[in-house]
């Protein structure tokens, strides 16, 4: 027989009983889809978690206090992480040349009849170049593919200097839409609005900003801003000192794990931390870069992929058990027809070639349906996974070569069954 013939054949034979070759691909369908969503869940968390942490730069380690849970709420596991903490730090630790500082807190700001409680953010200088870098929000209608500059985001005036922020200073920028909510149009520049109970020089406006994901941009408020030094905030809007969340820069990032080593020395000197009766230190405070965030989130994407990668297995597997059991019971009822064909000189090779390329057929049936069912089904699952699924084009082949694959393992006893029948015995069956 030519190859031709043979295709003829096993495909005439799989669309003999087309509902039977219908549930037998099922479990295919069901293991090929599993697999072009589990790789787009991982591909989406993964790129999820690279564009949240995209600020954190390779040189940059960020610390914030411990917190633990006392009656259903979060509290400091020990000293907060100071104002004073952040700022001694470039001066006592050597691998640190600088750092930022930001802390929030809700006020009320009035300006004549207009009055907003909003949330204020209180920073160092660094706060613009820190936007700029995270390349998360960007002047609205920026241009696609032109760096951001620090200037970019202001709009009229200026920024706090490095003495207004070390002074405390009563000066604050505000975003677009807080100067419009507050003046109407008005040019807020030199003008003097109330934070709580202080009063606060407007230096500067930012310009509108947009999130640089469309999809984040119904969802967030970037010009609802108002911007103090972090040192005017934690005077001004809180009774006891706040915890303040830091970032340090590194001036050389080969060396990060030794910076770490160096910033918790320091912290454990000023929070007076020491050893346990074990010989570890029990510290107040986490320090976080950009390689341990995506060294923890390749561990649960790994373990969420097993997870998936099981699943789909059990689904392939079953559907591949599916295959076996409907080739032998399609050899059983063929089995006169398999001696006619031994009888009048088929070789066993062609009745191997038959039967096998049914159930290759049966195999990559389903294996189409799996990749379409797949490709549909990643807009739901993404729904589950805070929209983070991205489909791998390279997932489309894998899933295709596994179904053939199991196809072909699955296939391969039937065929042989089928290629071993006496041609007379098979000639007497009924």
């Amino acid at each position: 027989m030519t190859l031709f013939d043979t295709l003829f054949t096993a495909l005439r034979g799989v669309t003999a009983n087309k509902l039977r070759a219908a549930l037998t691909t099922l479990g295919i369908v069901i293991g090929v889809a599993s697999v072009i969503v589990m790789l787009a869940l991982g591909n989406g968390t993964r790129a999820a978690v690279e564009a949240n942490f995209r600020f954190l730069g390779s040189n940059k380690v960020q610390i914030s206090a411990r917190q633990t849970l006392d009656d259903g709420e979060l509290v400091p596991a020990g000293k907060i992480l100071s104002y004073e903490d952040g700022l001694l730090m470039p001066a006592e630790v050597e691998l640190v040349d600088r750092v930022e500082m930001w802390v929030q807190g809700m006020g009320k700001v009035r300006y004549g009849r207009a009055v907003l409680d909003m949330n204020i953010t209180g920073a160092t200088v660094d706060a613009l170049l820190a936007l700029a870098s995270a390349a998360r929000l960007q002047p609205a209608g920026w241009p696609e593919g032109e760096p951001l500059t620090p200037d970019a985001f202001l709009s009229q005036g200026r920024f706090f200097t490095p003495s207004e922020v070390l002074e405390g200073a009563n000066v604050c920028v505000l975003g677009s839409e807080t100067a419009q909510d507050l003046f109407a149009g008005d040019d807020p520049i030199g003008e003097t609005i109330r934070v709580d109970r202080q009063h606060c020089l407007v230096i500067g406006v930012l310009a509108e900003m947009e999130m640089v994901d469309p999809e984040e941009r119904q969802r967030s408020k970037p010009n609802e801003l108002l911007l103090m030094p972090v040192s005017t905030v934690v005077r001004t809007l809180y009774e006891e000192e706040p915890s303040i969340s830091v970032t340090a820069h590194v001036s050389d990032e080969s060396r990060m794990a030794e910076a770490k080593s160096q910033i918790a020395d320091y912290l454990r000197g000023r929070h007076s931390i020491e050893k346990n009766a074990d010989g570890e230190y029990e510290d107040d405070f986490v320090t976080t870069t950009r390689q341990d965030i995506l060294g923890a989130q390749q561990e649960s994407a790994r373990i969420f992929a097993l997870f998936l990668a099981a699943m789909a297995a059990v689904s392939l597997v079953v559907g591949g058990i599916g295959i076996m059991n409907v080739m032998l019971v399609s050899v059983t009822e063929r089995t006169q027809e398999i001696g006619i064909r031994l009888a009048v000189g088929a070789r066993r090779q062609d009745v191997v070639s038959q039967f096998l390329f049914e159930s290759v057929l049966l195999s990559a049936g389903g294996g189409v349906l799996g990749i379409a069912v797949g490709i549909l089904l990643i807009p739901l699952v993404a729904t589950f996974n805070q929209g983070n699924a991205l489909l791998d084009p390279g997932s489309i082949p894998l899933a295709f070569g596994v179904a053939l694959l199991t196809g072909i393992l699955f296939g391969l006893y039937p065929a042989a069954h089928a290629s071993r029948l006496h041609p007379i015995e098979a000639l007497r069956y009924e």
